[in-house]
């Protein structure tokens, strides 16, 4: 188990430092075996932990790993979004929880090996069910 380190704090406030401001999102997939929502997206500039896990809309683009067609295979990879929240909240049963509904038009990979966002690596293990928010 990896765990964040201070230095990779500082890393993470620097990515976050240099992401410039404007009308899209940066989204972080997510990827659990059981569950069906798409990841965290947040605005940019904004610190992770102020970020919403979110049900994606797909009609418009495909998420990059059901484009793939291997779901998961992105797992922690961070993505510039074009897209907008519907207003909508969309029932995930495993979970039994409503999420915001995020309307994907485009997602363009940043980095795929980004830092870590959470205390700890268990939180990447798509089998573990961990679904606590980002606290970076």
């Amino acid at each position: 188990m990896i765990t964040q380190s201070n230095s990779d704090r500082a890393a993470l406030s620097a990515v976050i430092a240099r992401e410039k401001p404007g009308s899209y999102y940066i989204g972080r997939r997510f990827y659990k075996v059981d569950y069906h929502m798409w990841g965290w997206v947040k605005k940019p500039r904004e610190p992770w932990k102020a970020s919403r896990l979110v049900m994606l809309n797909e009609e418009q683009e495909f998420a990059p790993d059901r484009k793939s067609n291997h779901l998961g295979v992105d797992n922690n990879c961070e993505y510039l979004l074009e897209g907008y929240y519907s207003g909508s909240r969309v029932y995930e049963p495993a979970s039994d929880s409503f999420y915001p509904e995020f309307v994907l038009k485009k997602a363009r990979l940043l980095n795929a090996n980004p830092p870590l966002i959470f205390p700890d690596s268990r939180w990447l293990n798509p089998k573990i069910r961990l679904l606590d928010p980002p606290q970076f």
